[in-house]
């Protein structure tokens, strides 16, 4: 993860704004947090990755944390070597919708399904802010998809 100074200001707020101010990954929202998200390289600079808004992608810590310089990982299903969830090729809602009560991250793709365990878009800390978030009306994010009832 590059240092925040190494990356502009005006980058940085482009990078929040094009998210909405929601992780990329976990969809919390940082208007709600008490410190900043990080700025994620999508494509690690330790692999050739850059440091320009189409490589950047707004992340909570605890995801970008878990991303590290990961690219690939394996679908829990199939147990096949999938890419992770890459935020500028990638609809979130083509690759996950929230649990009926709104608390879990579903993967719908073996994309999706990877990204949330690899992440741990479910740990219980962020389902625990979900619940508060969705009491205040908060939460889910405007336009994400909850699961349908059978």
């Amino acid at each position: 993860m590059a240092s925040p100074a190494r990356i502009p200001v005006a980058v940085r707020e482009q990078v929040r704004r094009r998210a909405h101010y929601l992780c990329e990954y976990c969809h919390t929202s940082e208007r709600w947090q008490y410190s900043a998200f990080t700025m994620d390289h999508i494509v690690p600079l330790s692999q050739g990755g850059s440091s320009d808004a189409n490589n950047l992608a707004l992340a909570c810590f605890p995801c970008n944390r878990r991303k590290s310089d990961r690219q690939e990982i394996v679908d829990p299903e199939t147990r096949a070597s999938v890419r992770l969830f890459h935020p500028r090729q990638d609809q979130w809602a083509e690759h996950f919708i929230w649990s009926r009560d709104g608390l879990s991250i579903i993967g719908r793709t073996a994309i999706g399904r990877a990204t949330v365990e690899a992440l741990e878009l479910n740990r219980e800390r962020a389902r625990r802010l979900r619940a508060a978030d969705q009491e205040v009306g908060r939460h889910p994010p405007e336009g994400d998809l909850l699961e349908p009832s059978k």
